[in-house]
């Protein structure tokens, strides 16, 4: 063969074997993508569809409609489920130990998050969890494992019409605001029959008022201290009495009777938190008149303030059941209308670098101002024994309106004794 036919014969093969690679390679090409389902039509990814379950009712109806702005923004599906009374916890370990879900669940801090970590996801490497405000998230053995909903807090929630903060300042003072506003027909204080709004939250304040809340708790459970010998329970006994005295039974006393009355004007201060405003808002423009103040046991001029729950994803889920969690929970803190929902929906005083607070409500407010001040109470209930505020301590502060008899030191008893049985 001449060496110009060889070079031309050559020349031929090598342009025959590169249409081939080329024709092969985009039929592989054209393949892949026609079997790839995690696309729609439209080019975003389509992922599995994920469950919630959160205890806070006060956001149960915005989250079912941010649910479906993310169906909308991003095609993928969000469902939310509802917790029904108080039995949030009971309902969770249920679904969680029969592999029924849910995907992302909330969470409180302490023997809660104790009690449910086998199920924790380590969100350590997550995008959103690199904005976690410093100290806020919840972790486990030095990974992240929950992302806070934000910061809140409660102490008394007052109408500034009725109520000057600087005269109600310790229990004489607390008392005879009390026996004043029942002379004149108003609820000076409404406590409501719900566990966390009857006892769980203002018993908060005796415990977080000890040198160390947590140690005390521990010894409380071991039973080397009691409520009844300790001097800022024997005073919360007492504005327990004069409540029980001066004020209308909080057993005949719901958490939107509590809250109407109040908006109303029939009750001049509420044990209550930040997120009631939520409530309140409905009721009308109340602008600068309420406020919030401590519960002045033994002059304290602290709110209470912390973390409540966290979102946290179920590591026991399937891959793909993760991945679309993470998806969701990136998408609601990252996305404008994700923060948006935060701040001004759920009304959260936000725990993320990248959510500014913007407008806040007066009982955000007030939280916030004591939050950068740093003159808050700690949430010391967060590490009571699980279930004992719903099972154990609310059953108590029943009897205790219910009974007329009853006094505030053998309240104190009561808990003590309820408290041993609940810490075996």
């Amino acid at each position: 063969m001449s060496k110009r036919k060889y070079i031309t014969c050559t020349l031929s093969l090598l342009t025959v074997l590169a249409v081939i690679t080329a024709l092969v390679g985009c039929g592989s090409g054209s393949d892949s993508n026609n079997a790839n389902p995690s696309t729609d039509s439209s080019g975003q990814e389509k992922l599995k569809k994920i469950t919630i379950f959160q205890s806070k009712v006060e956001i149960a109806e915005q989250l079912e409609k941010l649910a479906q702005k993310y169906t909308e923004e991003t095609g993928n599906e969000a469902e939310v489920w509802g917790a029904a009374g108080d039995n949030y916890t009971t309902q969770l370990q249920a679904k969680l130990t029969s592999n029924q879900g849910p995907s992302i669940f909330s969470i409180g801090p302490g023997t809660e998050a104790e009690k449910f970590k086998s199920y924790f996801y380590d969100m350590s490497n997550e995008g959103y969890a690199k904005n976690v405000a410093p100290n806020m998230a919840l972790e486990v053995d030095g990974k992240v494992t929950g992302i806070p909903y934000g910061v809140e807090g409660y102490g008394l929630v007052y109408n500034k019409d009725l109520v000057n903060p600087s005269e109600v300042t310790d229990l004489d003072s607390f008392t005879k605001t009390l026996e004043k506003f029942k002379n004149e027909n108003i609820n000076g204080l409404a406590l409501s029959q719900e566990a966390y709004f009857l006892i769980g939250h203002i018993i908060n304040t005796p415990f977080a008022l000890q040198a160390d809340p947590v140690d005390y708790i521990n010894k409380l459970n071991k039973g080397e201290v009691k409520m009844a010998d300790t001097k800022e329970f024997q005073e919360f006994a007492k504005f327990m009495d004069a409540i029980k005295a001066y004020a209308k039974n909080p057993m005949e006393i719901k958490y939107d009777t509590q809250m109407g009355d109040f908006a109303t004007g029939k009750t001049a201060m509420v044990h209550q938190g930040n997120w009631s405003f939520s409530m309140l808002k409905d009721f009308g423009d109340f602008g600068s008149n309420i406020g919030m103040m401590p519960l002045p046991i033994n002059g304290n001029q602290k709110l209470t303030v912390g973390v409540a729950s966290y979102w946290v994803v179920n590591g026991t889920a399937d891959a793909d059941e993760i991945k679309a969690a993470n998806a969701f929970l990136d998408w609601l803190f990252n996305s404008e209308t994700g923060k948006k929902t935060i701040v001004e929906d759920f009304q959260f005083i936000p725990a993320m670098t990248n959510i500014e607070a913007g407008n806040m409500d007066p009982l955000s407010q007030a939280v916030y101002e004591a939050t950068q001040s740093g003159e808050t109470l700690m949430t010391a209930n967060n590490y009571f024994p699980a279930g004992i505020i719903t099972n154990d301590l609310a059953p108590a502060a029943q009897a205790f309106f219910l009974d007329k008899a009853m006094t505030g030191e053998q309240f104190l008893q009561k808990l003590d004794e309820v408290w041993a049985k609940a810490a075996k």
